[in-house]
Parts: structure tokens; sequence; C-alpha cells
């Protein structure tokens, strides 16, 4: 059974920075592509950030060049380092195993990233 654990959110001012982790457990970690998804207030959840197996990476215009998905394979990690927050960078945050663009696993509990103008 996979599992998915987030965590790192919090509160912060706008120009702040946080770093989001996500333990993933029960999958062949190495082989899988990752995915960070947010739900603002109101919204659908989007994907904002993949990375896949071979560490190639891509985001949402949104957060290019500010949002950086890594991957610690060894420890089955995925994070998502975010500089230069904005307002409309609140919500909760998920992350997931994808099969292309597409969620494959159910979602964790998240982690509420709230920023402050």
């Amino acid at each position: 059974q996979v599992q998915l654990v987030e965590s790192g959110g919090g509160l912060v001012q706008a120009g702040g920075s946080l770093r989001l982790s996500c333990a993933a457990s029960g999958t062949i970690f190495r082989f899988n592509t990752m995915g960070w998804y947010r739900q603002a207030p109101g919204k659908q959840r989007e994907l904002v950030a993949r990375i896949t197996s071979g560490g190639n990476t891509n985001y949402a215009d949104s957060v290019t060049g500010r949002f950086t998905i890594s991957r610690d394979n060894a420890k089955n990690m995925v994070y998502l380092q975010m500089n230069s927050l904005k307002p409309e960078d609140t919500g909760v945050y998920y992350c997931n195993v994808l099969n292309r663009v597409d969620p494959v696993y159910a979602w964790g509990q998240g982690t509420q990233v709230t920023v402050s103008s």
C-alpha cells in the first residue's frame, strides 16, 4: 500500500521561502515520476512541478523560476523548495506518483502553505 506524507508547510510573508518534503513508502520510488500539486481555496488541484526518475523537471508557468523540485531516491523523498512566495501560492500542497501528468495514488493529508501580503 502506497503512503504519501507531506510536511513543511506554514505561514510565511510574501517574498519568503519554504521547503516542503514528501515521504513515499510502498512503491519502488526510484522508478517513479513524482509531482507536487497545490489546491488553492475554491480552486481545483493543479500540478505545479514534476520530476522524472532521471531527474528531469517541469514546472507550471506560475512557479517557474521560483520553485525547485528535487528528490533523494535513497531516502524515498521528494522536495519542493519555494522561494519568492506570493499570496497566490497559498493553498494545500500534495505530492503524488505520476503516470505522465496524472496522479496515481490516493492523496495524502497535504501540507498547508499560507502566504501573507
